[in-house]
């Protein structure tokens, strides 16, 4: 079902050709309503980190022994960058805190910008 919404893993060669697909793990600041369920309520730090894949992106969210995926589409995809950043899709959002951690990220999240833009160029409508 991942492979049908976002496309199979890039490939060993892609990866490296792309310097890397995956960021490095970024603290969660806040996510919205819906989704407060799969965080730890204790006052533990929340952690999550992304993966690229051909049509969209994979959210990888920790809790305790357990993960979750949220599989998001790029045509679905909203970025806004505001003291840190914050993903929106679905009717959800996750925003992550402009920490160290986020900071090694900005490569990361150049690269994330530059894919969504090639794949809305796909689809764009001449003027």
């Amino acid at each position: 079902m991942i492979a049908d919404l976002v496309g199979n893993a890039f490939g060993l060669v892609q990866k490296l050709k792309m310097k890397g697909v995956g960021s490095k793990r970024m603290i969660i600041d806040e996510v919205s309503p819906n989704m407060k369920s799969i965080l730890n309520t204790v006052s533990d730090i929340n952690y999550a980190n992304i993966e690229l894949r051909p049509k969209g992106i994979l959210i990888m969210i920790n809790k305790g022994l357990k993960n979750f995926t949220w599989v998001i589409p790029y045509y679905q995809l909203v970025i806004y960058k505001v003291n840190g950043s914050s993903l929106h899709a679905q009717g959800r959002f996750i925003h992550f805190r402009d920490s160290k951690t986020f900071r090694e990220n900005k490569k990361f999240f150049d690269k994330l910008l530059d894919e969504k833009v090639k794949y809305d160029l796909q689809f764009s409508m001449p003027a």
